[in-house]
């Protein structure tokens, strides 16, 4: 199944590039996680939490940053399991200035794979899931960045 999603980010995509990265950010502004922990550089063990109808559960899985260039783009390969199924898949994002001063748009084009009842759910359910949940990060992210301003956490 493929994912569009967008938003807006009120920061220079220099400090949401470094936000996309730092592992205290994420577990901050992901919703449900329960644990990101570094296992190499560029990799993470996560514990995700999912309170949606026909996708409920604990997930662990892990994520990786491949292709990083930036401050214009990454992707991030997934892969993670729970009672009600698994998910796997990869994600580019692309970061690019928004006409709103020090704005940057953040694009993210998914590639993803589900099965077990995850995928007995349907699609729909499934995207209208990631969206939700795509939209609460970007909003946490947003919160951070601009509760941040001035350097603390975010700069490289």
């Amino acid at each position: 199944m493929k994912l569009s999603l967008s938003s807006i980010v009120p920061a220079p995509r220099e400090r949401v590039l470094a936000a996309l990265v730092d592992r205290a950010i994420l577990q901050r502004c992901i919703p449900g996680c329960e644990s990101l922990k570094e296992t190499a550089p560029d990799a993470f063990e996560v514990t995700l939490k999912v309170g949606v109808a026909g996708l409920k559960g604990t997930y662990t899985g892990t994520v990786s940053i491949r292709d990083s260039r930036p401050p214009e783009s990454l992707t991030l390969a997934f892969q993670g399991k729970g009672g009600p199924g698994f998910v796997r898949g990869s994600a580019a994002i692309t970061l690019s200035p928004d006409d709103d001063a020090g704005a940057t748009r953040v694009a993210c084009d998914a590639d993803v794979q589900v099965g077990g009842l995850i995928a007995a759910v349907g699609s729909r359910l499934v995207e209208a899931a990631a969206k939700k949940q795509a939209d609460d990060f970007f909003r946490a992210l947003s919160t951070a960045l601009v509760d941040h301003r001035g350097g603390h956490g975010t700069e490289t």
